[in-house]
């Protein structure tokens, strides 16, 4: 089977089209920019009791679950792991299955064009020299642990960990007009499903626009390597 790419040129997204693959902008931002930064817009770290959902510092047991029957099921079928995964990162497993859902469709072999790897399509920087990248277990752990990063710079709101996770962290303390486009997008594809799956509603017009912008392909990919026939 050919090697499915995953990148941002791919999708039919509204707006113009800019950027690198998915969680492929990512850096590390020097902390005295970054808090110079954070402070210029207002940002604070609340406490672990106002945090919105998308962070929970708390055990996994406090956590859902298991995920929304919204995602397809290409993602569905890592349910149980997306769990688990998203209790030791101390997050909502919902929001794992976001991230997990727009980046690979739950292909765990998904490579994107900008070399993003596996199911969250995390950038090679992020992996140790002993990883297996493309292992779940390992993809979910580097992975999981950028965007509960993003969630912390974020102050715990969904929409700008997001949008961390796919331009890094460094965007979040910075206004919108100056995003790159891919970031944009991600955003709004990411928030809009996540509030679907927080609001339990069955199915999401949100994911259902972003599988005819382009994501059916992804999922149809995956749906090829999890041998979950049609």
């Amino acid at each position: 089977m050919m090697t499915q790419y995953v990148d941002s040129a791919d999708f039919e997204y509204p707006g113009p089209r800019s950027g690198p693959g998915c969680c492929s902008i990512h850096a590390l931002v020097p902390l005295v920019v970054l808090l110079a930064a954070t402070a210029a817009v207002g940002f604070a770290f609340r406490s672990p009791a106002s945090l919105p959902s998308g962070l929970n510092p708390g055990s996994a047991s406090s956590l859902d679950s298991r995920i929304a029957p919204l995602f397809t099921p290409e993602v569905q079928h890592w349910g149980g792991a997306i769990t688990a995964w998203a209790g030791e990162a101390g997050i909502d497993p919902n929001l794992a299955a976001v991230v997990m859902q727009i980046e690979s469709c739950g292909d765990p072999r998904a490579l994107s064009r900008a070399g993003a790897i596996g199911l969250f399509q995390v950038m090679p920087f992020h992996f140790a020299a002993a990883d297996a990248p493309y292992l779940p277990a390992t993809n979910a752990a580097r992975g999981l642990a950028y965007l509960r990063r993003a969630l912390t710079v974020a102050a715990g709101e969904p929409r700008l960990a997001f949008a961390g996770y796919n331009g890094g962290v460094g965007v979040i303390a910075r206004p919108e007009w100056t995003w790159p486009a891919e970031t944009v997008r991600y955003a709004y594809w990411g928030s809009g499903i996540y509030a679907d799956a927080l609001s339990g509603s069955a199915s999401s017009p949100r994911l259902e626009e972003w599988l005819a912008a382009g994501g059916s392909s992804l999922c149809r990919s995956a749906r090829q390597r999890l041998a979950l026939g049609d």
